[in-house]
C-alpha cells in the first residue's frame, strides 16, 4: 500500500506559528523532502526532531519528483516542506503533487503559514475576491505583457517581490495601473520588523525612492473600478425591432433578437410594437 505526502507548512518568520498537527506530522512521517535542507534542519533542531531528508527544489523537480514518489510507492510517507510557508504555493511542490495525483497516492495538506494570505487579510483592501500572481517575470517584454493583462482585473492583486526589485516593479505597476491605484506593502511579515504601509502607487514610488527596501515584500494591489454600462432604453430597443423588421424579420424573430442584443424584455419589446405600451 502507497504511503501518503504530506504539505506541511512552515513559519514565514515567527517559529511560534508552528502549530502542534504540523509538529506532529514531521515527527511520524518517515522522511521529509526540503527545498534547502540546511534550512529545514534548523528548524528541526527548534523542534528536537531528527528525520532523513532529501532535497526537492525547482532545479531537480523530475529526478527528486520521482525518487520521493518511488519511495511513497513502496509505503513510506513524507513530509513535504518548503523554506518557509505552505507547499505548492508559489512553488515547485505544485509538480510533485501532480505527480501523485497521477499515480494515485493520497496527498494531505496540513493548514499553516501562508504570506499570500496573511498580507491580504490585514491589506485593508477588499478580500472577497482576488488573485495571486506571485512573482512577475524577470524579462521586461513578458512583464510587461503579464500587467497589461491585468490592466481591467477588477479583483484585489497579491504579488510577491524581493527587496532589490521593489522600485522596479513598483514604477511597472504604478505605469500600469495608473498612479492613484492603492497598494498595500506588506513587509518581513510576522518578523520583529513586520511593516504593512497602506498608500498609492505614486507615493509608494516615491517612498522607495527615498528609502531603501529591506526585507520580503508581499504587494496588494487594489483592483480596476468597474466599468459602467450604459443602459439601454426601451425607444432603442424598440428602434432596433423596427430595424429587424424592415429587413424582413417577423415581429416575434425581431423582438426575440433585439432582447438578445439589448438585455431588454423580449415581451416589453414585442408588446411596443404592436403599440400595447
Amino acid at each position: 500500500m502507497a504511503g501518503i505526502l504530506y504539505l506541511v507548512p512552515t513559519p514565514i518568520g515567527n517559529l511560534g506559528d508552528m502549530s502542534q498537527r504540523m509538529i506532529d506530522t514531521l515527527a511520524e512521517a518517515d522522511f521529509i523532502a526540503a527545498e534547502d535542507t540546511r534550512v529545514s534542519l534548523k528548524l528541526l533542531n527548534h523542534l528536537g526532531l531528527k528525520k532523513p531528508m532529501v532535497s526537492y527544489y525547482r532545479h531537480n523537480t523530475e529526478t527528486g519528483g520521482q525518487n520521493v514518489l518511488n519511495r511513497l510507492l513502496a509505503g513510506e510517507s513524507c513530509a513535504l516542506v518548503t523554506d518557509a510557508g505552505t507547499p505548492a504555493i508559489s512553488d515547485p511542490g505544485e509538480e510533485l503533487v501532480k505527480l501523485c495525483a497521477d499515480n494515485g497516492v493520497e496527498v494531505i495538506s496540513i493548514p499553516g503559514p501562508c504570506a499570500l494570505v496573511t498580507a491580504l487579510s490585514v491589506s485593508g483592501l477588499p478580500t472577497g475576491r482576488f488573485t495571486f500572481e506571485g512573482f512577475l517575470p524577470m524579462n521586461k517584454k513578458n512583464r510587461k505583457a503579464h500587467l497589461l493583462s491585468l490592466t481591467g482585473e477588477q479583483r484585489t492583486m497579491i504579488f510577491y517581490e524581493a527587496p532589490h526589485k521593489l522600485s522596479a516593479t513598483l514604477a511597472d505597476l504604478r505605469d500600469t495601473f495608473g498612479g492613484e491605484r492603492r497598494i498595500s506593502l506588506c513587509r518581513e511579515l510576522t518578523k520583529l520588523h513586520e511593516e504593512v504601509r497602506r498608500t498609492t502607487l505614486d507615493e509608494a514610488v516615491a517612498w522607495y525612492e527615498a528609502n531603501s527596501p529591506k526585507g520580503e515584500f508581499v504587494l496588494v494591489v487594489e483592483g480596476a473600478q468597474p466599468v459602467e454600462e450604459e443602459s439601454v432604453s426601451p425607444e432603442d430597443g424598440l428602434a432596433l425591432v423596427e430595424r429587424y423588421r424592415a429587413e424582413g424579420l417577423s415581429l416575434r424573430d425581431a423582438a426575440r433578437r433585439a432582447a438578445e442584443e439589448t438585455g431588454l424584455s423580449r415581451k416589453e419589446l414585442y408588446d411596443r410594437a404592436l403599440g400595447k405600451k
